[in-house]
């Protein structure tokens, strides 16, 4: 029976709603009391049931928004990747639960989140954030209207601050010279000329092992990414997408260049011996462990640049050279796509649509020639 309307005494009544059934099989039911006439029982039933096959009716609940939340991202978000829920977790620890974690969820109202953001913004933090914020709360909202925890979901009734315009570097080539021409010598040459080559993520990077190089093809695969959790902990993890997976054809000097690397580590192994931990991390530490990234940079990189005067300029504007260079010299942007790792080309040209007007030229010089029989 879809709806049950039963007396519990003079004028009460108790209407019943079948929902559906729970992860145990059980029958799941919406109840309410109802005080009044028989015929007002009636009406309030039929209004439930109407809500119920339009998929509205919220089944009651005293969760807070912090208790949902949290519960959601820890045990009711399949299909994402360990640093991806912690970063999530992260955003809804700090951000979202200190302002609206203690409201009911069922009661949240769009006004309280976009407080939420505002307040956000009145403390400094970027758009950037404020947006992937709601992103996060947006989502885990979404999932409790599925489950009719909610009728609607509030987070699509705020305004967002915004977009700012991607702060991106990207050297010339002259500069990529000049670049290469400062790293000679360093400890870490292999992993900066690397970076600029390939246009590898950091973490991926430092995920390699010498396993993943075909030095008969000139290739390294990417199949992990080096993750540092909040408590400098880490882990070689999957890829950001299944795109990231991928074979990365090398310059013949940049693969000189990790021979020369290899035999510098094998040295080191030997003199600690018993003290190194073998990993087979292509970068590692005095003791075989991956590299602490951010003091390198700061002892190595930074340096560097600062002597070369290439500031500002970070490890990952490398990757964003690498893919401007090519772009600019007439590579086709779905192998540079294929070469970042990302999953389709329009995220490519869009992040590189700089280097577009460029391209559209040369594409006309192109036709004037074929066409119109321009000049060489």
């Amino acid at each position: 029976m879809a709806g049950q309307l039963i007396q519990r005494g003079d004028r009460t009544w108790l209407i019943r709603v079948f929902v559906g059934r729970g992860t145990d099989g059980r029958r799941k039911y919406y109840n309410k009391t109802v005080r009044g006439t028989k015929k007002d029982a009636q009406r309030v039933l039929n209004e439930k049931l109407l809500e119920r096959d339009r998929g509205q009716l919220v089944l009651p609940s005293r969760a807070t928004v912090e208790e949902y939340v949290l519960d959601w991202i820890d045990n009711r978000k399949p299909g994402i990747q360990d640093r991806t829920r912690e970063s999530y977790r992260w955003i809804l620890v700090h951000n979202v639960v200190p302002a609206i974690g203690s409201c009911r969820l069922d009661r949240l109202a769009p006004f309280e989140i976009q407080e939420l953001y505002k307040t956000m913004s009145a403390k400094g933090l970027s758009p950037r954030t404020v947006r992937y914020t709601h992103s996060i709360l947006r989502s885990a909202l979404a999932q409790a209207v599925r489950w009719r925890m909610l009728a609607r979901n509030p987070a699509d009734l705020v305004e967002l601050p915004g977009r700012e315009p991607k702060e991106m570097r990207a050297l010339t080539p002259a500069e990529a010279s000049a670049f290469l021409e400062a790293i000679r010598g360093d400890r870490w040459e292999a992993l900066w000329e690397l970076l600029l080559v390939t246009g590898l993520r950091p973490g991926e990077a430092l995920g390699l092992k010498w396993s993943d190089i075909d030095w008969a093809h000139q290739r390294l695969r990417v199949q992990r990414t080096l993750v540092r959790t909040d408590d400098n902990e880490w882990r070689l993890a999957e890829p950001k997408t299944p795109k990231s997976r991928r074979s990365v054809v090398m310059p013949r000097s940049t693969m000189d260049v990790l021979r020369r690397h290899s035999v510098d580590q094998a040295k080191h192994q030997l003199e600690v011996s018993s003290d190194y931990s073998d990993l087979g991390l292509i970068f590692s530490n005095q003791t075989g462990e991956p590299l602490e990234y951010r003091v390198v940079v700061r002892r190595h990189f930074k340096p560097i640049v600062r002597a070369a005067g290439l500031e500002p300029l970070r490890p990952y504007d490398l990757r964003h050279t690498c893919a401007t260079l090519l772009l600019a010299s007439g590579e086709h942007p779905k192998v540079v796509a294929e070469r970042l790792g990302h999953a389709s080309t329009v995220m490519t040209m869009d992040v590189y649509s700089h280097v577009l007007p460029s391209m559209q030229e040369a594409a006309a010089e192109k036709l004037e020639k074929m066409l119109f029989g321009g000049s060489e």
